[in-house]
């Protein structure tokens, strides 16, 4: 019986101590949106983000305080202004972020980096929604990363935002024939896009053809003959308007029907992520305001 004793004792204390061991339990394994599935062997503590919507999305869910740098844009919350920034997210600064030792890189699938900083041994999560299905899905991915178990309900608290922006519009504010010129060049918001989506939820008709993709370059000769009944615009691409090409003409700028976003309210409404309630009630105030010219 003593011969028996060791062996099953030993066998015992294994079992228990794997059964406890957390280590390698709580790998997490996630799928990018180029496809690639990435491991991490924890959630990570330290993370560099190179896109101002996923650091927008990490601090809605509560982690602000894992970031340890961000790319140039990242302006929101006020906190993440006090963070090394590593340059663009197209063009990051490679050395600086792995000066910081991340042990995450949230980047988007359009940055010219994410390949050098793989090289590097450097974990990096490629996510760049363009949809309001994509934000939600962004958000799923980071709440798994970061062990966040109630993310779907902040992004339904989100969804809920937008819901009721919708239903504060006046009946002469619907239906409205809108143009949303999102920069400079021309560059349009399409039906496709998370603003496109947007519009329609708040009963926007956009001028813009499906067809042409989420964010198509516009030729003015296109918005002139679509005239549109208003006009959204930021700041920053405001500039010569009128003087654009038969643009004088339109109903939305001999009407006054033009509304010219801050720079503030325009970092909100090209973001697809967290702060869409308060791109649709921007949106909407728009709408209200000048529907019933």
């Amino acid at each position: 019986m003593k011969r028996l004793a060791f062996p099953l004792l030993l066998a015992l204390w294994l079992a228990l101590a794997s059964a406890a061991a957390p280590a390698h339990a709580s790998e997490i394994r996630v799928v990018d949106d180029r496809g690639v599935a990435v491991s991490l062997p924890r959630s990570p503590q330290r993370i560099v983000s190179l896109l101002p919507s996923l650091t927008e999305t990490v601090c809605e869910l509560g982690q602000c305080h894992r970031l340890v740098g961000v790319d140039r844009y990242s302006n929101y919350p006020a906190s993440v202004r006090a963070l090394p920034q590593t340059g663009g997210g197209i063009d990051p600064n490679i050395e600086a972020i792995v000066a910081l030792r991340p042990d995450l890189v949230l980047a988007a699938t359009s940055s010219r980096g994410v390949p050098r900083l793989e090289s590097f041994g450097l974990k990096v999560l490629a996510l760049e929604p363009r949809t309001a299905a994509g934000a939600q899905r962004v958000m799923g991915v980071l709440g798994q990363v970061l062990e966040v178990p109630d993310a779907e309900r902040v992004w339904r608290a989100i969804d809920a935002g937008v819901s009721a922006a919708a239903s504060s519009l006046p009946p002469p504010a619907r239906g409205l024939r809108v143009y949303y010129e999102v920069s400079t060049g021309g560059y349009a918001a399409g039906p496709g896009s998370f603003i496109g989506e947007l519009m329609d939820r708040l009963g926007a008709r956009n001028i813009v053809g499906r067809e042409l993709g989420p964010f198509p370059r516009i030729n003015p000769e296109y918005v002139v003959r679509a005239n549109p009944d208003l006009i959204m615009i930021g700041q920053r691409n405001v500039a010569g308007l009128a003087q654009r090409p038969g643009w004088q003409g339109m109903r939305a700028l001999r009407e006054g029907r033009v509304c010219v976003f801050s720079a503030d309210e325009s970092d909100v409404l090209v973001r697809p992520g967290p702060r869409m309630a308060e791109a649709a009630r921007i949106m909407a105030r728009c709408m209200a305001e000048k529907g019933g010219k």
